[in-house]
Formats: structure tokens, C-alpha cells, sequence
């Protein structure tokens, strides 16, 4: 029984450890998709895929690919990373793969080819017009297609045909003609290995039959971050931060107002950051732009240069933070784009002031606020007095010593008092007068000079 027991246990050891070893025998192959413009969101799909694909001991790297293209500096970006990759990267051209795309997949190690497809028209165009981009811009598009096609040992006119148009290849293309190759073209040119019509057929064709499929799968983090680039979202996270700094305006000391505007304004700039969009500089022009608006609130008088400074500032870090544009340079962004960005902000910041002005005064009359909110005043008539403050003081006459917004402090026979105008804006130095002395601030009014 002993010696039964030991050769089924062996036996069992045995079955055991040849399972394991065809498990081994797996090739596993990491898929990612690419059906998208090239933009700094898709730079940073490819950088944390790539990265997904090497911490699982990925065996081989497939890009499904259909895209006509993008940025140029993000698709020098992927073009780098692939070429830098330890593991094998395939391209699975379904359907297109045109200007960005055709340099991505040039740069890897074997093209695929479903029917029907393309690759080639490399010419890098401006945003919103289609129109040539300069010079400059195809120099450097030229120089990567060689740089990159002579990498994978493919013909470096032949991607350079791609890019212009006054290279002229006997037998191949035209002076005159922008270089775009079929799928056939494409094989006999050394620039696709083979035509498939799925990702299965790719396995197959290159005898990958014992293999794991493994598709990408952004993270939780990643579909949190794609929320908040909705432009909606980011139109309504505007309104706080215009709402928070306007009632942390309205009321003295550092409350919830300032905090909800300092969280939203966390929230709209660190998405537009991890994807590309928003650089460093437009963070501080928008920064800069808030600085210079509490300078012209705290420190001068009136509303000049400071003010209108803030103002653009803010609008204009809000509007960039959404752009792929460099330092200004607007040449590949979309009008599209552009417009989207635009409309957000402004509409948002009209939206805010509407609000502000129209529907927040009427707030405490809602019966559902009242039930959060202390809404009912207790008069002295009633019996209450909550004053601090002497009601021999109705009828003085001060002067403000800081802004009242519509809280400050005001001068009166020398000594410092708690103020608060109706609502009205009063600058520093302006003559005041005392209307009630109810609660621990004194209510004012501006005395208007006399002409």
C-alpha cells in the first residue's frame, strides 16, 4: 500500500511539473490599441503600456494600429520608446496608418497588414487647415523616417518619399506625389511582412500557436483621469474656482470657500499635467495671474494694470492648460481644439458670474438651504442684542481703513472697528458712515463726496 501510495504521489508530482512546464512554454503577447490622433494622451497610453507589458514579462509587443496621425513631437516620443524596447514590437495596421502613425510603425520590428490598408502620407500639416506645415517642420519628419527606417532595415528614401513629395524613387513613386503604399506595395517594398486579416492570423502566421493573449486595460486611476478631461467636467470644475475665490472675497479669514477652489483647481491641472497637456509654465501663468489679482484686491487701490493682468493670466492658464501647444506655438493644435478649450473657459467664467450675482443672493430663501443653513436674522425689536459694540455709535461718521469686500475695518475718532458695507464695494480712504451696530461688525455705508 505504502509503495501504491508512493508512485501515485510521484505520479501526481510528475503530471504536475509537465503542466507547469507547458504553462512556461506559453509565449505570452501584450496587445495595445492605437486608434486614436497622436496627442499627449496617447504618449502617455503607450508609455504606461509599454511599462504594463515588460512588468509582466511580455514575450512580444502588438500595436493595433489605426490612426492618420498627430503631433509630431509625441509621435518622436512613441517612436523612441519602441525603439528602446528590450521586447519585440509588432505593428497590426488595420486599415490605416497614415503621417504619425506610418513613422510609429516604421519603427517596429515587423509590419502586419490587414486587407485594405495603408501607410505612408508622412507630410506633417498644420493643425485646423491641413495646409503644409514649414519647412522646419518637414526637415525634422524626413530625418526621423531615415533615421528610423534605417534602424529595422528598410529603405530610408523610401520613408523619406513619404514625408516628400519631390522625392522621386523609379518604379516606386513620383516627383510630385506624396509616397502612400498598399498593402501589396507595402510587401514587395520590405515594409510590411505579411498581409492578416486578425491578430490571431499575426500569431499563426509567425507560428505562435501555444500562446497568451493579454490586452492593456488602463488602470481605475487612468479612467478617473479621462473623466476629468471631459470638457464638461472641467467646465464645471471653473465655476468653483471662480465661485470659491469669490466667496472667500466676501467672507474675512481662510474657509470652506478658498479650500473647494484650491481642490478644483487641483483637480482640473493635475489630468491636463500627467497627460502632456498642461506644462509647467501654464500652471504659472495661471498662478501668477491669482497673485496679481489679490495685489490688485489688497494692495491697490482701485482696478488697474494689476487686475486685468490677473484676470488674463487665470483665463489664460485655464484655456492652455487644455491645449498641446508649445510654449504659444499653436501650429499643430486643431481649431477645433482651440475652440473647445475657449468656449469652456469663458462660458464657464460667465456662467460663474451669472451665478453669482443672480441666484446666490436668492439662496437663503430656499426652503431646502434652510434646513443646512441658519437663514432666519433675529431683530432688535424681537428683544435680541448680539452687539459688541455701543449703539451710540449709529449716525458717525469714519473713514475706511482697509477695502471693505464687502468686510473690513474703518477708523472712527481714532479707533479701529469691525465693518461691513450692503454689499457695496468701498475702497480704502473712502469716507463712511454707521448705519447699525448689530451682530460683532459694524454695517456702513460709502458717504459720497460732495461736487
Amino acid at each position: 500500500m505504502l509503495i501504491i501510495i508512493i508512485f501515485f504521489v510521484l505520479l501526481g508530482l510528475h503530471a504536475y511539473g509537465n503542466e507547469n512546464e507547458r504553462e512556461t512554454d506559453k509565449k505570452k503577447v501584450f496587445v495595445f490599441e492605437l486608434k486614436s490622433d497622436i496627442d499627449p494622451r496617447t504618449n502617455r497610453k503607450v508609455k504606461l503600456a509599454m511599462a504594463e507589458a515588460e512588468k509582466i514579462y511580455a514575450d512580444l509587443i502588438i500595436i493595433h494600429m489605426d490612426t492618420y496621425g498627430g503631433a509630431v513631437k509625441d509621435a518622436d516620443d512613441i517612436r523612441t520608446m519602441i525603439l528602446e524596447s528590450k521586447i519585440p514590437v509588432y505593428s497590426f495596421i488595420d486599415k490605416d496608418a497614415a503621417s504619425a502613425g506610418a513613422l510609429i510603425s516604421i519603427a517596429c520590428d515587423s509590419i502586419y497588414m490587414a486587407p485594405g490598408g495603408s501607410i505612408g502620407a508622412a507630410t506633417v500639416v498644420v493643425g485646423g487647415t491641413g495646409e503644409a506645415a514649414p519647412d522646419k517642420y518637414q526637415s525634422y519628419m524626413r530625418s526621423m523616417m531615415r533615421s528610423t527606417a534605417e534602424a529595422r532595415g528598410r529603405d530610408p528614401k523610401i520613408a523619406e518619399a513619404m514625408v516628400d513629395e519631390k522625392i522621386e524613387i523609379p518604379g516606386i513613386t513620383k516627383e510630385g506625389e506624396v509616397l502612400t503604399f498598399t498593402v501589396s506595395e507595402a510587401i514587395a517594398n520590405n515594409f510590411c511582412e505579411a498581409q492578416v486579416s486578425t491578430i490571431a492570423d499575426l500569431l499563426s502566421h509567425i507560428g505562435w500557436e501555444n500562446h497568451e493573449l493579454v490586452e492593456y486595460e488602463p488602470s481605475s486611476v487612468e479612467d478617473i483621469i479621462s473623466i476629468f478631461l471631459n470638457p464638461v467636467v472641467s467646465g464645471f470644475l471653473i465655476l468653483i474656482i471662480f465661485a470659491g475665490i469669490y466667496f472667500e472675497l466676501q467672507t474675512p479669514g481662510i474657509g470652506f470657500p478658498i479650500l473647494a477652489s484650491v481642490i478644483a483647481i487641483i483637480l482640473y491641472f493635475i489630468p491636463y499635467y500627467l497627460t502632456g497637456l498642461a506644462a509647467n509654465w501654464e500652471i504659472a501663468v495661471f498662478i501668477l495671474g491669482v497673485i496679481f489679482l489679490l495685489i490688485e484686491i489688497f494692495v491697490l487701490p482701485g482696478f488697474g494694470i494689476f487686475g486685468v493682468l490677473g484676470i488674463l493670466g487665470i483665463l489664460t492658464g485655464l484655456t492652455l492648460g487644455m491645449l498641446p501647444n508649445d510654449l504659444f506655438d499653436f501650429t499643430f493644435v486643431a481649431s477645433g481644439k482651440l475652440f473647445t478649450a475657449l468656449l469652456t473657459v469663458l462660458l464657464s467664467a460667465i456662467t460663474a458670474t451669472i451665478l453669482l450675482f443672480t441666484i446666490m443672493p436668492k439662496v437663503n430663501s430656499w426652503k431646502a438651504f434652510s434646513r443646512i443653513s441658519l437663514a432666519t436674522t433675529q431683530q432688535r425689536a424681537d428683544g435680541f442684542t448680539s452687539s459688541i459694540y455701543s449703539i451710540d455709535l449709529v449716525g458717525k461718521e469714519g473713514v475706511a481703513h482697509t477695502r471693505l469686500l464687502p468686510s473690513g475695518k474703518i477708523l472712527v475718532d481714532d479707533e479701529l472697528y469691525d465693518a461691513y458695507s450692503r454689499g457695496e464695494f468701498i475702497d480704502r480712504g473712502d469716507r463712511v458712515k454707521i448705519i447699525s451696530a448689530e451682530g460683532t461688525s459694524l454695517r456702513v455705508r460709502k458717504i459720497d463726496p460732495i461736487t
